[in-house]
């Protein structure tokens, strides 16, 4: 029965890292982008999905719930799994022990983000614009810190994606994974152009 239950809690973990967490990422980083347009752009697309019919609804079903399972069982799979580096030290060794660091760096980071931008705007009534993340990246650190975040995030989410394929029996044959391995590889880098000429605009 526990290996059963691991087993599902596993399966669970990884699905919803990709529906709907992933697709929640890059549908936010999208809308970051459009700061590399103007200020006008970003708010005006801001303030679209603040105008989506059920927003909070969506957001507890789509978004906090899921992720709150994904990070609590995400930080037991990190502090339990046992890293080979040593012994088998292969590309697909250190992608292990990466999505193990930086799902605990992205933790971090989206406790953060959410607490300086949607409870600021729940408590003090803040409004999440182009002006709000001009003031929080006027600082050096937060800059870094936030560019650090984003890289994590999106790392995170891309070789997650590759061990979803694999876990769900989607990609069996070592060509297949080769060629996801390409894929999640392209996803990395544009999403992480898109964070970092994000948060440049932004800041600068």
């Amino acid at each position: 029965m526990a290996e059963n239950r691991e087993f599902f809690n596993r399966r669970l973990h990884s699905l919803l890292g990709v529906f709907p967490i992933g697709l929640f990422l890059m549908q936010h980083l999208v809308v970051n982008h459009f700061a590399t347009y103007s200020p006008e752009a970003f708010n005006n697309a801001a303030h679209f999905m603040e105008n989506l019919p059920l927003r909070v609804f969506l957001e507890f079903a789509l978004i906090y719930i899921p992720l709150l399972f994904h990070a609590v069982y995400g930080v037991y799979i990190a502090f339990t799994a046992k890293n080979n580096l040593r012994r088998y030290g292969f590309f697909r060794n250190w992608m292990f022990m990466l999505q193990r660091a930086t799902g605990i760096i992205t933790l971090i980071f989206i406790v953060w983000h959410v607490w300086e931008t949607r409870l600021a705007h729940a408590i003090y009534g803040t409004e999440v614009n182009f002006d709000m993340m001009a003031t929080i990246l006027e600082s050096t650190f937060m800059f870094w810190f936030y560019i650090v975040g984003v890289v994590a995030a999106v790392f995170h989410f891309a070789n997650g994606l590759w061990s979803f394929f694999v876990t769900w029996g989607i990609t069996v044959t070592p060509r297949s994974q080769k060629i996801l391995t390409y894929a999640t590889l392209g996803i990395f880098i544009i999403f992480t152009y898109m964070g970092i000429a994000s948060l440049i605009a932004f800041a600068y």
